[in-house]
């Protein structure tokens, strides 16, 4: 069928928005008509080339909700009108990683990027005047239709508001495994999370969640900062510096319990300044990503070694979308976890540019595209 949908026709380039043709569902496929879509950095390190490609155009989007309109032949448990939000990260269930509860490390990611079906590099679901178009993650949620495969659909109850729940897909689940999952935050601890955009907001909220009684976000934008404070930090500066000095001025010098990197374009020297925040045996998250060619950080190995310090990836905040969606979708409706007051501003498919512009110049918590 026909539908449109924004593609980067090379990198470095900027999101256009094509006309499409979808394939209909195969076995142990959906398609969905997107309801809502958040505009996450990830798509923009795909845009600026940050993060390289299988195939262009390429078309983007991997935070989002809608409304199942068919059901490949021989799926069983879905049916048209299922409401679902989709998790960037397939689990297949059957993998090492799934069965040990790592569903966010299945083996199914390892093709994300190329664009096509996880088991064929050479089947596409979307097509732009005869030519394969990529998909990211295999759903581009940019596309007002797309075919994905059950693997990336959590099903959720015809009461969720989508245009909310899309962002537990990437943002919000990312950053609140970030807090609870990948630092381990515990009462009384003293949190550093720096960078306070789509990922970071949700440390915040989920370390003071989990009764961290010092929650200091870092964020040189002032509009970051305030809503910071609104959704549960204790403190917001601008600077790593104007952290560290707090987070040991009430610590006996020693510094903070975790810190969280959640900036957009993460480097080595975020690192380095992350790790002079926290104290022995303390724990450094890094969720956020740069340019995955470049390597290298300014530490020191004698002081991971001497003070018993950990680096410590997190990839979807080291959750399990299956059962952790659900329960922060729970969460939002007892009143624990904020997504309402996570959306700055909503744009149509055709002013996804102007949503990345706004990001770009600090004026969005979460950009929020609806269809």
């Amino acid at each position: 069928m026909h539908t449109r949908g924004a593609v980067i026709k090379q990198a470095p380039g900027t999101y256009e928005v094509v006309d499409l043709e979808v394939d209909d569902p195969r076995q142990g496929e959906l398609q969905v008509q997107m309801t809502a879509s958040g505009l996450c950095h990830s798509d923009d390190h795909v845009a600026t080339g940050d993060i390289p490609v299988g195939v262009y155009p390429f078309c983007g989007g991997h935070e989002g909700a809608g409304v199942v309109t068919a059901v490949g032949p021989h799926t069983p448990g879905w049916q048209e009108g299922d409401h679902v939000v989709f998790s960037f990260l397939p689990s297949c269930g059957r993998c090492t990683w799934c069965s040990r509860g790592m569903q966010n490390l299945c083996d199914l990611g390892a093709t994300l990027l190329n664009g096509s079906r996880w088991d064929d590099p050479t089947s596409f679901r979307l097509t732009h005047e005869g030519q394969p178009v990529g998909q990211m993650c295999g759903i581009s949620t940019f596309a007002e239709v797309t075919t994905v495969a059950v693997d990336s659909a959590i099903k959720v109850t015809d009461d969720v508001p989508l245009d909310k729940a899309c962002l537990v897909g990437c943002g919000v689940g990312t950053g609140w495994g970030s807090a609870v999952n990948s630092a381990d935050v515990r009462p009384g601890d003293v949190v550093v999370v720096m960078g306070v955009g789509g990922i970071g907001i949700n440390a915040v909220q989920a370390a003071a969640f989990a009764g961290a009684s010092m929650v200091i976000a870092v964020d040189p934008v002032e509009l970051k900062r305030t809503k910071a404070l609104e959704l549960g930090a204790t403190h917001a500066v601008a600077t790593m510096e104007e952290a560290t000095e707090l987070a040991q001025s009430v610590t006996n010098g020693q510094g903070a319990d975790s810190a969280i990197v959640t900036v957009g374009v993460t480097t080595g020297e975020h690192l380095g300044q992350a790790m002079a925040a926290i104290r022995k045996a303390g724990t450094v998250v890094v969720t956020g990503l740069g340019n995955i060619a470049e390597v290298g950080a300014p530490i020191s190995l004698a002081d991971i070694t001497l003070f018993q310090k950990r680096i410590q990836g997190s990839l979807f905040g080291a959750s399990n979308p299956k059962t952790d969606i659900p329960t922060l979708l729970r969460l939002y409706a007892e009143g624990h976890l904020k997504l309402d007051e996570l959306v700055t501003r909503t744009y149509k498919l055709d002013e996804i540019a102007q949503g990345y512009e706004d990001m770009h110049a600090g004026r969005n918590l979460r950009g929020v595209v609806v269809y």
